[in-house]
C-alpha cells in the first residue's frame, strides 16, 4: 500500500475488522436492553415468591403448633368455664350414635361422669338432637346414665329432645328424669331395623354371576345375591326381635308408669310421634328446652361435651385460611379496581 495515500482516491471498502468494532444500532440496543430488564424481573418475582411461600409455610408451623397446644391444654378446660360456681352440665347428644363418630358410648360416657362428679353441678342435661344409630352404642349410655343416678340420687338427669330423638336417641333420653320436647320434636321410633336387599335377578340380568365362597353353612345369610331360606329369615328375626325387647324393657324401667297404653297406642312398634303426641302418650314429660330450663333452675350452663382436640384445631385452621383467603380476595378486588380507575 503506497504511503502516504492519495487524498484524491475514493475510500476502499470496509475492511473486516473496522465492521466488528462498530456498534451497535439503537434498534439491537433496545432487544438486549428488553431482555436484561425482563431477566431482571423474573429474578425478582422469583425470589419474591420464594419468600412468600417460605413466610406462609412458618405461618403454617407457627399457627399449627400454637393451636395444637391451645388444643391440647384447653380441650377440657374450655369446656368448664364457669364450673366452680353452681350451674347445669349439659352434654350433648348429637347425630348418629356409632362407635367411630364422636357421638359414642365412651365419649358421652366419660362426659356424663363428669358432669355427675363436679359438685357444682346442680343438674345435668342430655341434650339431644339424634336420629339413634347403635343399639350397643345406645345400651351402653343407658347403663352409664342409669348407674350414675343411683350414685348420685340428689342430682336431677333432665333429657332434652330438639329436632329429634328417635330410636338410640330415644334409648338414652329414657334413662333421663324428666323428658323436655318441643311441640314440634319427632320422638320415639322404637323399634329395631336390619336392611338387606336381594338382587339376585338383576345381576342375572345384567350377566354377572356369583362366586361366592364360604366355609360355614350360613356364612352367606346375609348375601344380597339370594334368597334367604324360611330357617336363615327365622334367626335373624329372633335377633332383632330380642333387640327389640332389650330397647323396650330400657324404656319401661326408665319410664315406669309413665307410659300409657303402651299396647294400644303401639309405643313400641317403631311408630314416631311429634313432642306434642309424645307428651299425651307419655314418652316425654313437659314442653321446653334449655333456656326454659335454666329459667327454671335459675342457673349458667356449662358444657361438658367431648370434644377431639384435633377436631379444635383443624376447625381453627380452617377458620384462619378462610378469612386469610377472603382477606387477600378482598384486598385484591380493591387494588385491581383501582387499578382500572386511575
Amino acid at each position: 500500500m503506497a504511503w502516504p495515500p492519495n487524498p484524491n482516491k475514493a475510500p476502499s471498502s470496509p475492511n473486516p475488522q473496522s465492521q466488528v468494532n462498530t456498534p451497535p444500532s439503537d434498534q439491537s440496543w433496545r432487544v438486549i436492553e428488553k431482555t436484561l430488564l425482563a431477566s431482571i424481573e423474573e429474578q425478582k418475582s422469583s425470589r419474591r415468591w420464594s419468600i412468600f411461600f417460605k413466610l406462609l409455610t412458618f405461618a403454617y408451623l407457627l399457627m399449627m403448633f400454637v393451636a395444637f397446644g391451645y388444643g391440647c391444654s384447653d380441650s377440657v378446660s374450655s369446656q368448664r368455664i364457669g364450673s366452680s360456681q353452681p350451674h347445669i352440665a349439659v352434654v350433648n347428644v348429637a347425630g348418629v350414635i356409632a362407635a367411630n363418630t364422636d357421638t359414642n358410648a365412651e365419649n358421652i360416657s366419660d362426659s356424663l361422669i363428669d358432669a355427675f362428679d363436679n359438685a357444682n353441678a346442680q343438674a345435668v342435661v342430655l341434650n339431644i338432637n339424634s336420629p339413634g344409630g347403635s343399639p350397643v352404642q345406645s345400651d351402653e349410655i343407658w347403663q352409664t346414665a342409669m348407674m350414675l343416678k343411683q350414685q348420685y340420687p340428689d342430682k336431677k338427669l333432665y333429657a332434652i329432645i330438639g329436632d329429634i330423638g328417635a330410636s338410640g336417641a330415644y334409648y338414652i333420653a329414657s334413662a333421663a328424669d324428666e323428658i323436655w320436647v318441643n311441640p314440634s320434636s319427632l320422638v320415639g321410633s322404637i323399634g329395631v331395623i336390619m336392611s338387606g336387599y336381594n338382587i339376585e335377578e338383576l345381576l342375572k340380568k345384567i350377566g354377572v354371576k356369583d362366586r361366592t365362597m364360604t366355609s360355614g353353612e350360613y356364612k352367606d345369610i346375609l348375601s344380597m345375591n339370594r334368597e334367604m331360606t324360611a330357617s336363615e329369615q327365622a334367626h335373624v328375626q329372633r335377633l332383632l326381635d330380642t333387640t327389640h325387647q332389650n330397647f323396650i324393657d330400657a324404656v319401661k324401667k326408665g319410664r315406669g308408669d309413665k307410659l300409657k297404653n303402651t299396647e294400644q297406642n303401639q309405643i313400641f312398634s317403631g311408630l314416631f310421634w311429634t313432642g306434642k303426641d309424645a307428651l299425651a302418650l307419655g314418652l316425654a314429660d313437659k314442653t321446653g328446652g334449655i333456656i326454659q330450663l335454666k329459667k327454671q333452675l335459675d342457673l349458667p350452663t356449662v358444657d361438658y361435651t367431648y370434644n377431639d382436640p384435633m377436631n379444635k384445631i383443624f376447625d381453627r385452621f380452617g377458620v384462619q385460611v378462610g378469612k386469610g383467603l377472603g382477606e387477600g380476595v378482598k384486598f385484591g378486588l380493591t387494588d385491581s379496581t383501582s387499578t382500572r380507575l386511575q
